[in-house]
């Protein structure tokens, strides 16, 4: 059995058990791993970095996707960039109101192998005839697209290597102008215990293009340091403040069932520890 370090930060890190290695290979973008590990199931790593668990996935995707989507309340239109393990993809064609999602990803690599090695994230939402995927550059695509969506989601790596530019003003700007004036953008913002940085350089850059830019988070094992952020931006303040009660109708209407997310929590993970609070308002 070997061991599987994963230095994120200086002088702090995790380690996983390799029980047993299912694939490595350099994909042309990006180094790329699945092992299996006792606890966490089947675990996948880019460049060094872990990227998803078995384990704990429902709640990162849960919480990426439900909150924009319940807070909207009527998104047809959806697009994702990044994204490849399936996750994201099946939680958004839950909703039955959606009529499409678009999903760009840039390496068809990371689609292909986590279908095979992680079919549990996916199951099967790249066969829905609503998913339309595109093997592209986040950041060209939103540069082009002529569409328009109502909710945009970026699950991107962290801001090294091929998801860089996806914490870039270009890439927000982008964004913005594919977003319906109703519309929401979100994305992963990694750990601002020890990624106060990464926090204050989004609310530099995304902030100017939004009426109501903030955060909302939820505690990731996987993800280690504390909880984890995702960056909110809509033109329209009030989605980010609805009751629990209509949060809590518009769920029991969805049918969708949960393992993580709940209204009270939607409504709560708003609501921003002090430190974090500083960070945004040192900016």
């Amino acid at each position: 059995m070997t061991q599987y370090a994963e230095q994120i930060y200086p002088g702090y890190a995790q380690q996983f058990s390799v029980d047993e290695v299912l694939f490595e290979m350099n994909t042309g973008h990006q180094q790329l791993l699945i092992f299996r590990n006792r606890h966490f199931g089947r675990v996948m790593a880019l460049d060094g970095i872990i990227q998803t668990t078995e384990r704990d996935e429902f709640i990162y995707h849960e919480m990426m996707v439900h909150v924009p989507l319940f807070a909207h309340g009527k998104a047809k239109r959806v697009l994702i960039i990044g994204g490849g393990d399936g996750g994201i993809l099946r939680e958004v064609l839950r909703h039955q109101s959606v009529e499409q999602v678009t999903q760009v990803e840039i390496d068809q690599a990371v689609i292909d192998l986590c279908r095979q090695h992680l079919p549990e994230h996916s199951q099967g939402a790249f066969d829905d005839p609503r998913a339309r995927i595109v093997i592209a550059d986040g950041i060209d695509f939103v540069a082009r697209c002529s569409e328009r969506f109502d909710i945009i989601i970026s699950d991107c790596t962290d801001p090294v290597g091929p998801g860089e530019v996806l914490f870039s003003s270009e890439f927000y700007a982008g964004c913005k102008r594919c977003l319906n004036p109703e519309g929401v953008f979100v994305a992963q913002n990694g750990v601002p215990f020890m990624q106060s940085e990464e926090l204050q350089t989004t609310c530099r850059r995304l902030g100017p293009y939004f009426i109501d830019q903030t955060f909302y988070c939820a505690a990731v094992p996987t993800y280690i340091g504390g909880v984890m952020a995702f960056a909110w931006g809509s033109d329209n303040s009030s989605l980010r403040k609805l009751s629990v009660s209509v949060l809590q109708e518009r769920f029991s209407q969805s049918g969708i069932t949960t393992r993580y997310y709940t209204p009270e929590l939607h409504q709560g993970a708003f609501a921003l520890p002090q430190y974090i609070q500083d960070s945004i308002a040192s900016v």
